[in-house]
């Protein structure tokens, strides 16, 4: 991505009053987001496939819930395969891109971002026909990504890579069971102070997450600095019957990177729950 470009956009908006802000975004949606993400593909921008959810002024925004609500079953013949959300004013708006299969029984997914201006929110779905269409929703936020550390790094590193399943309701064979995947990781921005050190971190940030079912992928996600501290996701499965729901989540750490975008290899943790429908 051309990030000078972005950049300067971004700059541009942090001047401006909120009403001109969301126009702004459009600019930066038309001119340098969609020619990376989407060049020459038409979108339709409805509530009509999915929908967000989203708080009009972030309380935290280091820590902005965000769900995505699908409006269509997952269906062998027809399903949204890919939801791809972007922060327009983030430093990097890329969120996460995450693919879904009809074993995912809804494409819903909910979590925890950072948002670092005030800003619109997108999400792109594709349908197994390939076809997309987007929604958003604008957000007041000022300083997700650069929000201090705390005090409690070491501690948050001994548990590093943890992870816990909590389901949420009664499983019922056939029918979609909403699911919890918590991953213990201070998905650090690189933007961040440490506030013992007064040294800004290196970014060090959960970016592969797979989940299955028996085998089949039922969440596939690549996601990268916005998600917030402790990444957080509902999402939904469907349990044909007993077996084990297994995450494999990935990491950036590495021992030198030179610059963030080559810090690539990383630690992978897993985490397996038995379902007893």
């Amino acid at each position: 991505m051309k990030y000078s470009k972005l950049l300067s956009a971004i700059f541009i908006t942090a001047l401006l009053p909120f009403a001109a802000i969301a126009a702004e975004d459009e600019k930066i949606w038309n001119n340098v987001l969609k020619p990376e993400y989407f060049a020459q593909q038409a979108i339709e921008e409805s509530d009509n496939v999915i929908e967000l959810e989203a708080p009009v002024r972030a309380e935290d925004p280091a820590l902005v819930p965000f769900k995505i609500v699908s409006k269509i079953k997952q269906t062998k013949e027809h399903y949204i395969k890919r939801i791809l959300v972007l922060v327009d004013n983030n430093p990097f708006p890329f969120v996460g891109d995450f693919e879904f299969t009809p074993e995912s029984g809804k494409a819903d997914i909910a979590m925890r971002i950072r948002v670092n201006s005030n800003s619109n929110i997108r999400a792109i779905a594709q349908t197994n026909d390939g076809k997309l269409t987007m929604t958003k929703k604008f957000v007041k936020a000022s300083g997700g990504c650069s929000a201090p550390i705390g005090a409690n790094l070491d501690e948050a590193m001994k548990r590093l890579g943890k992870m816990k399943f909590r389901l949420e309701g009664d499983v019922k064979v056939g029918e979609p069971t909403s699911v919890q995947l918590m991953i213990s990781h201070p998905n650090i921005t690189g933007m961040q102070m440490d506030q013992v050190t007064r040294f800004v971190k290196k970014a060090h940030f959960v970016k592969d997450i797979k989940v299955s079912f028996n085998g089949k992928p039922v969440l596939t996600a690549k996601t990268d600095i916005a998600i917030s501290t402790d990444p957080n996701f509902r999402f939904y499965f469907v349990p044909e019957k007993a077996g084990d729901l297994k995450a494999e989540v990935t990491d950036t750490s590495c021992e030198t990177p030179t610059k963030r975008d080559v810090c690539t290899k990383g630690e992978t943790y897993t985490e397996t729950f038995k379902i007893q429908p």
